[in-house]
């Protein structure tokens, strides 16, 4: 639900319901990685699908987690797992491919980065999306794919340079024989 957001996996289960701001520009607030913040815009269907979660959930306070394991509390990153695990699981009916691939939350995060990248999404822009503090780190982390290249490539022009064919000197001619 969170993951268009590109947020780690700790980001997500730290969401409180009061981090959710769903009037106007729906958008959530981010708890990261040294005590960082950021907001990062939902899309409609997102928003729309937490408004029918909180609905459906009139018990889940302010203060309380987004999403709460059994228990009440925040799930733990093994949850995230078990319960991605359990998506992709049921998305092989009319998915096959996904049957060899391994997903994880990080592969949602680096997917996320790559479809910005795809987009013409500024490479800072996306250092932001991904809450990072050096854009160093996001030339780690997104690598261009093969259709990305070709797509560079092809804006390029061919170079126009006929290569003239080597005709070796009589002199060369005989060394070369002579060995």
């Amino acid at each position: 639900m969170l993951y268009n957001t590109g947020a780690r996996v700790s980001e997500i289960v730290g969401v409180r319901v009061v981090d959710v701001v769903l009037d106007g520009s729906a958008c959530v607030h981010l708890h990261g990685k040294g005590r960082k913040d950021r907001s990062v815009p939902l899309w409609k269907s997102t928003a729309a699908a937490i408004r029918a979660w909180l609905h459906a959930n009139p018990q889940l306070r302010a203060s309380a987690a987004l999403l709460p394991n059994r228990a009440g509390h925040p799930m733990t990153r093994c949850n995230v797992a078990q319960r991605l695990a359990l998506a992709v699981h049921r998305a092989v009916a009319e998915q096959p491919s996904l049957k060899t691939k391994r997903v994880s939350p990080h592969t949602l995060r680096h997917t996320t980065a790559m479809h910005l990248l795809q987009s013409g999404v500024p490479f800072n822009v996306i250092a932001l999306w991904l809450g990072h503090e050096s854009t160093n780190t996001t030339h780690r982390y997104v690598e261009a794919n093969l259709e990305m290249k070709e797509k560079a490539l092809a804006r390029l022009q061919a170079p126009d340079v006929k290569l003239p064919r080597f005709r070796a000197d009589d002199d060369l001619m005989k060394f070369l024989q002579s060995l």
